[in-house]
């Protein structure tokens, strides 16, 4: 009798503990035993097409985690779909992912215009919409819209560094200024503002321009015209590019910030001539490869390896490759600490408790933090100035907007 009894306790033991494993096991659609269905819109087409190397380098990225075995011993499904930066055609692709495909999340899509396309849309499905590519200030809004993080260091954030900068380094300055007329140039233009204070009277000349605009030679001329003395850029590759052109071939010499999104060395400042670029300065969150600083610097080192192995048709010094792979590491560790939850809700619990989380490619003084109630996880700078070669690392770490 109590054999029977040991045997049937260590029966019922075992359907307990086999129970348990299986409870602990939660999944959404997008996720299962094998699998983790991750989905993304990027510009391979259109006008912003030059940031579609970030998603390459994203979708070369879980491949190689895939072959290294996954993600707690699940595979990643990384669905990255085209959608020429044009917000219908994300609104098209992205209810493919969600409805015909079934990701578990949308992660890292590009834009502020086809990001805000989805927005709504994907908070009133409950879809995780993680690591927005854009730092406009939007996407750091958990109360409406608790399903959407950023992934990106914000522009507002991003443009106090340089407002205190000049403050600081310039205290004659006449400031001349450049941006894109949407919610991209606008969060930027707000930042800067903010933080110059009363210093806004040195502002001289503030100019714009559209997207579709083919060039932004009249502009440059009416902001060397008013007199300025500082030129605050504003704009994306190719039209910072195009800045950086028409300032030398106007023989103008400001002293001349731009924006990180523009000082991609490969994006922008090649097809400016190098020559052009001297003196650049930006502020940025990221080591640069062409920085020769980290030749031995075991970040650089993976990465490099990564580029040779997963992405050799990849330029290297390609910013927006560099954010991808740091992206990558980033959805990683948010998926191993979803464990076997991987429902949706989990997975924006794990992707709003970072603390302090420091990744490879990241500058030296920066690190990730996100609180359910602050999104952002950059909230510090470095600045850096262009010699003709490479970008050179100056100042102290600058802490902004937490």
């Amino acid at each position: 009798m109590m054999r029977f009894r040991s045997i049937a306790f260590a029966a019922a033991l075992g359907l307990s503990v086999a129970g348990a494993a299986h409870a602990q096991k939660k999944y959404d659609p997008g996720a299962s035993d094998t699998e983790i269905k991750l989905g993304q819109t990027m510009p391979y087409s259109g006008p912003a097409s030059a940031y579609g190397a970030q998603g390459k380098s994203e979708t070369a990225y879980f491949k190689m985690v895939n072959a290294r075995g996954g993600i707690n011993g699940r595979k990643i499904t990384f669905i990255s779909l085209d959608d020429g930066y044009s917000p219908p055609k994300t609104v098209e692709q992205t209810r493919k992912l969600v409805e015909e495909d079934q990701v578990l999340a949308l992660v890292n899509s590009i834009g502020t215009p086809t990001n805000t396309a989805v927005h709504k849309y994907l908070n009133q499905k409950k879809v995780p919409q993680l690591l927005v590519s854009t730092g406009a200030a939007k996407w750091n809004d958990a109360k409406n819209f608790p399903w959407t993080t950023p992934g990106y260091p914000p522009y507002e954030a991003e443009a106090r560094v340089y407002a205190k900068h000049i403050l600081a380094s310039h205290p004659d300055a006449k400031i001349g200024l450049i941006y894109q007329n949407d919610d991209f140039g606008k969060d930027y233009l707000k930042g800067f503002k903010e933080a110059l204070g009363p210093g806004m009277s040195k502002i001289v000349k503030e100019v714009s321009y559209e997207i579709s605009d083919p060039t932004v030679d009249s502009q440059i001329i009416a902001l060397k015209s008013s007199g300025a003395n500082v030129l605050f850029t504003m704009t994306t590759p190719k039209f910072g590019a195009q800045v950086i052109r028409r300032v030398a071939e106007l023989g103008w010499k400001p002293a001349h910030y731009i924006v990180s999104v523009s000082a991609s060395q490969s994006q922008a400042l090649e097809p400016a001539g190098l020559q052009n670029a001297v003196g650049l300065i930006t502020a940025s969150t990221l080591k640069e490869p062409s920085d020769p600083t980290w030749d031995n610097d075991p970040g650089m080192l993976e990465y490099r390896k990564f580029m040779k192995e997963w992405f050799p048709d990849g330029d290297p010094n390609n910013t927006g490759i560099v954010l991808g792979f740091v992206v990558g590491q980033l959805l990683e560790h948010i998926l191993k600490g979803a464990g076997d939850n991987l429902t949706r809700e989990n997975l924006m619990k794990q992707a709003t408790d970072i603390r302090d989380l420091s990744l490879p490619l990241l500058l030296p003084g920066v690190t990730l933090t996100v609180t359910p109630q602050d999104l952002n996880p950059f909230h510090t700078f470095r600045t850096m100035r262009f010699d003709g070669k490479r970008w050179v690392l100056f100042g102290d770490p600058i802490a902004v907007g937490r």
